[in-house]
């Protein structure tokens, strides 16, 4: 179908790169504990829609124009360095753990912000490209005239199964973290290992050499 080919094993392989501890996991875990479970899901979507805007991208050619294009490339992993960066530097300085994801302790305006800065570290980062592109051609045939379909296909996928990981994270960490919110000095500590991952990603962006 598409030109499809091995789909359980890409099923299998997505699985456990999914399951896989990241970056990302931790980001979700982090905000359940920071928030609740409603942050961690707003993380969850956050990541999910980052992965998204890859997939069609990916699907339509765009991420393979940003890999041959070396100024493209460029700003891409500045912008995404100097963003992760910037919001790390806010998490460590931050003296509540409020301030560094919005100024509210609770409410919509929170959660979309949480929401957008789990967008944007994915949308912002060039290793996601290179992870899609590097992932998904594997299981499509080259000649397969829906090469587009196909990565559309295989990524939503991808994509869906990833979320509902990312969901049971956030609802195990928000179970496990009730007695770490009633601690300001444990929620400093996990604001500040937010942050500090962030600009440890951020970092890493800045290294990030097109191939």
């Amino acid at each position: 179908m598409l030109g499809i080919h091995d789909f359980w094993l890409f099923l299998l392989s997505g699985l456990l790169l999914n399951v896989a501890p990241g970056p990302d996991t931790a980001n979700i875990a982090g905000r359940s504990v920071q928030i609740g479970w409603r942050g961690g899901v707003a993380a969850a979507f956050g990541v999910a829609t980052g992965c998204l805007v890859h997939v069609v991208a990916a699907a339509a050619g765009l991420s393979a124009l940003l890999m041959t294009s070396s100024m493209l490339f460029g700003l891409v992993k500045w912008a995404g360095a100097a963003y992760l960066c910037l919001l790390g530097v806010m998490m460590l300085v931050s003296r509540r753990p409020a301030e560094a994801v919005g100024g509210l302790a609770t409410g919509p305006v929170l959660l979309r912000r949480v929401f957008w800065q789990g967008a944007l570290t994915n949308v912002l980062n060039p290793k996601v490209v290179l992870f899609f592109l590097a992932f998904l051609p594997q299981f499509v045939d080259g000649d397969s005239p829906h090469k587009a379909a196909a990565f559309l296909l295989l990524g939503l996928i991808f994509v869906f199964n990833g979320t509902l990981w990312c969901l049971a994270v956030a609802a195990s960490a928000a179970r496990a973290a009730g007695r770490i919110r009633q601690s300001g000095r444990a929620m400093a500590w996990v604001n500040r290992a937010i942050g500090g991952l962030f600009v440890f990603l951020g970092a890493r962006i800045a290294l990030l050499q097109a191939r």
